[in-house]
This record gives structure tokens, C-alpha cells and sequence, in this order.
């Protein structure tokens, strides 16, 4: 079949959704299909895309695999605020695929799938719901005004929505209408990259490049820093840290990724004494990436509400053969559970704790370690889950 998928950000840009969107369609295409990913050409990417992409017009249909996973058919915005943007000509472009796959939540665009659906009943839509969205102020009103009016018409037209767990989807917005028509409903994890993520050496020179020494416990993060990630609870870490440092027991921690908040953190974490400890890396190329989950002892994501639907991350860190400490959420404690320990949302005494126990327990961590690895390699492996997916994408391709 020709598939879309439809995700309102995409690598580069680094974010949980567009990560997804990516290994989903290289195994796909590992299965036969023809697929592509509409996604937006922000702003302040253009100038970006063009010098990578030199003749290659952005929007054209991209005939090699390899640039289609690079940069997708990017379509300028009519309207975009954020990671919103109003792809106006989307319903023209839709009209040659034979299933498409819509990845909630995409305002501006979420309901011109829905109308394009409505005019071409007899096209297969799926729709992955992600998360519920929440922001502060203004903008979470309308989040909540979406959400009730606009968000049941969308997924109601879907044939079928998958949920990476329904633990998530049984308290998040879309709640009742799981329970009206359970049988439209999918649960489908996303997995991991088992070759890119798996446990390895740690690198001494890593180390002394980010003037951290592999002698201290080493705790991890990596998230976006923007606006519109800011519930991934980077200042409740930073305040554990500090706690942690105050009763002697100091931990080193890597912040890997970037975005508006970042010098926010940085300054926190300076006022605070955190400079010799705490280390601010920023964005990091994919190669890089595996390398610094390595010089990892623990894994924290301190998520403070349900916008962290899931936690890609958490799986990146469990194939790396590293323990995770996450926050007690609906779908992050999907995942979390088997592979380490939940703290309270929101709580830096509970996460303070939960660090503390770790490097002071007699935990046979190797041991640990390993049996982490397996349950990534049996649950989350990628190939299974896309092979469980194109299972549903045939079953509506007969109807």
C-alpha cells in the first residue's frame, strides 16, 4: 500500500513523536509498503532545509528511501504557532495515498484530515492518540476547549486508533470515547532501536570531556527544553540534585537536549552550586546519542503531569542496559515499572529518595542491568511492534 503518516514534528527536530513516526516507517517500508510523512516546514527550519537539501524541492514526492527518512514531504504552514501549523493543501496532497495514518495531537491540521476523511469514506484513517495536551494560562484554555469539542470528532472518524497503552487512554481525555467503542481501539507500545541502544563501555574520554569523572554516580536526562516541553520536569530534578549534594551524597547528572528553557536550567542550575556537577550539553547528532545513555548509572524522567504520555526515552535507556526513576503517570508507568522505580509527580523528596536508595542499596546492578536489556529486546523490539501494526493496516485495507 501507499501510506501518509501525518506528525506535526519530525527529525531533526528532536521530540517523542517524530521519533516514532521515523522507525514506524522504516520497518514498513522493510514490509513493502510506500510510505511517507507530511509534516511541516516550520519558519526557522527553511533556511535550514534547503542548504541540506540542495535541488531537491521541498514538498516534491521524495523517491529515495533514505531522503523520505531524513526529511518527509514537508509542506509550508499556512497558519503556525509553536508546533501548531494549518497545512492547508493537505487534503489534495492525501488523494493519492491508500491508508493515512494521522498522529494526535496536530492542531491546525488534526481537522483537515477529519474533512478529508469525510469526503473519501472508503480510505482507511488511522490515528495514533499520543497524549493529552496541557500548557498554563490562555493557551491550556484552549487545549481544554480543543480537546472537548474538536478532538472526539477527530478520532471518531478514524477506522481504527491505536494507544501505546490503554493505562494511558483510561484516564486521559479521550477516556469516554475508549469506552463507547473499545473495538476500534488498538494498544500498541512503541519500541526501540535494540542495534543504536544496547549497553556498552562507558567512555572515559566522553567523561573528561564534560569535565565529570565515571568515579561519582552518573544520572542521566534527555528531553526537549521548549515551551512546549516543559512539563518533562527538569527544575524538580535540579532541586533533588541540590538535595542530594546537601546531604553528601553528591550525583552528577548529563541534561542532554535544547530548546527556550534551556538557559533557565543552566542559571538554576549555577545559582544553586550545581556547575561542577551538572552538565548541559544540548542537542546531540543520533551517532552520539547511544554514547551518553552508556556513561549512565540511572535514568531520570521527572515528568510533572499527563503531556508525558509515554516516554520513548525510558526505552532507550532500558535497551542501554540503564535502570530508570520516572514519574507515577498513566503510560509512564507502563513502561517504568518493569524497569525501575515511580516516584510521585511533581515530588523532588520522593525523587530525592528514589536516587538516594539506588546508589546506596546493595542492588546487584549488573544483574539489573541485563535483565532490563531482555525485557526491551521481548517487548519493545520494533520489528514485532510494526509487524502487529501492518496486521491492523490489512484487516482495514479488506473491509
Amino acid at each position: 500500500m501507499k501510506i501518509a503518516h501525518i506528525v506535526c514534528t519530525y527529525p531533526p527536530y528532536y521530540g517523542g513523536m517524530g521519533n516514532v513516526v521515523f522507525q514506524t516507517i522504516s520497518h514498513l517500508s522493510d514490509l513493502g509498503h510506500e510510505v511517507e510523512v507530511i509534516t511541516p516546514l516550520y519558519y526557522h527550519e527553511e533556511k535550514k532545509f534547503e542548504e541540506r537539501r540542495e535541488d531537491v524541492d521541498i514538498g516534491e514526492h521524495i523517491e529515495k528511501q533514505e531522503e523520505m527518512q531524513d526529511y518527509g514531504r514537508r509542506l509550508k504552514p499556512s497558519l503556525q504557532y509553536g508546533n501548531s501549523a494549518r497545512l492547508s493543501k493537505i487534503g489534495k496532497e492525501l488523494d493519492e495515498f491508500d491508508l493515512v495514518h494521522l498522529h494526535y495531537p496536530f492542531f491546525g491540521t488534526a481537522n483537515l484530515v477529519r474533512k478529508w476523511k469525510l469526503k473519501n469514506p472508503n480510505k482507511p484513517l488511522v490515528i495514533t492518540y499520543h497524549m493529552d495536551t496541557r500548557a498554563p494560562g490562555w493557551k491550556g484554555l484552549i487545549f481544554k476547549y480543543y480537546s472537548k469539542f474538536w478532538m472526539p470528532k477527530i478520532l471518531n472518524s478514524a477506522d481504527a486508533i491505536i494507544a501505546s497503552s490503554f493505562d494511558y487512554i483510561e484516564s486521559s481525555d479521550a477516556s469516554e470515547i475508549f469506552k463507547k467503542d473499545k473495538s476500534k481501539w488498538h494498544e500498541l507500545p512503541f519500541g526501540v532501536d535494540l542495534e543504536r541502544f544496547a549497553p556498552r563501555e562507558k567512555s572515559e574520554d566522553l567523561f573528561e570531556k564534560l569535565e565529570l569523572t565515571s568515579e561519582l554516580p552518573t544520572t542521566l536526562f534527555v528531553g526537549g527544553m521548549d515551551r512546549a516541553h516543559y512539563f518533562k520536569g527538569v527544575p524538580v530534578l535540579l532541586r533533588a540534585l541540590v538535595k542530594l549534594k546537601n546531604s553528601e551524597t553528591p550525583v552528577q547528572c548529563i541534561l542532554v537536549g535544547d530548546g527556550d528553557l534551556r538557559a533557565d536550567f543552566e542559571m538554576q542550575a549555577k545559582v544553586s552550586g550545581l556547575s561542577n556537577l551538572v552538565k548541559f550539553v544540548g542537542k546531540v547528532t543520533n551517532e552520539e546519542l547511544p554514547e551518553f545513555y552508556n556513561l549512565a548509572d540511572l535514568f531520570v524522567l521527572p515528568s510533572v503531569n499527563q503531556a508525558e504520555a509515554f516516554g520513548i526515552v525510558l526505552l532507550e535507556a532500558m535497551a542501554s542496559g540503564v535502570p530508570v526513576v520516572a514519574s507515577n503517570l498513566p503510560g509512564v508507568r507502563f513502561v517504568a515499572q518493569d524497569g525501575g522505580v515511580l516516584v510521585q509527580p511533581n515530588n523532588t523528596g520522593d525523587l530525592v529518595g528514589a536516587i538516594y536508595n539506588y546508589f546506596t542499596e546493595n542492588i546487584d546492578r549488573k544483574q539489573f542491568a541485563h535483565e532490563i536489556r531482555v525485557l526491551a529486546e521481548e517487548k519493545y523490539n520494533w520489528v514485532k511492534i510494526t509487524k502487529d501494526l501492518n496486521t491492523i493496516y490489512q484487516q482495514l485495507a479488506k473491509k
